[in-house]
């Protein structure tokens, strides 16, 4: 199993990132599929899930309306797009398999900053 986050980088305040997963090594469309972020100095926060068939997608309060989770199972790749960022979104994001989060990338860097 690998899962490989990209399209972190610095951004300004009210700007926008698509952050991308792409899976390997099991059933993608199989699973579950998280985003968790970690900021400087905190602790782990869930981002966002979303699920297997139809799709349901769940977001933290703190992106609701912000930020969209998507999926294409044809590639294994799970998406992230990310609008209207706040300095507070500054964090390493990690994507994650299933509910028990048994595997996890090595996360990208979002950065906003003016």
């Amino acid at each position: 199993v690998q899962l490989v986050e990209s399209g972190g980088g610095l951004v300004q305040p009210g700007g926008s990132l698509r952050l991308s997963c792409a899976a390997s090594g099991f059933t993608f469309s199989h699973y579950y599929m998280y985003w968790v972020r970690q900021a400087p100095g905190k602790g782990l926060e869930w981002v966002s899930t979303i699920a297997t068939g139809s799709g349901n997608t769940y977001y933290a309060d703190s992106v609701k309306g912000r930020f969209t989770i998507s999926r294409d199972n044809a590639n294994a790749t799970l998406y992230l797009q990310m609008n209207n960022l706040r300095d507070d979104d500054t964090a390493l994001y990690y994507c994650a398999r299933d509910w028990s989060m048994d595997y996890w990338g090595k996360g990208t860097l979002v950065t906003v900053s003016s």
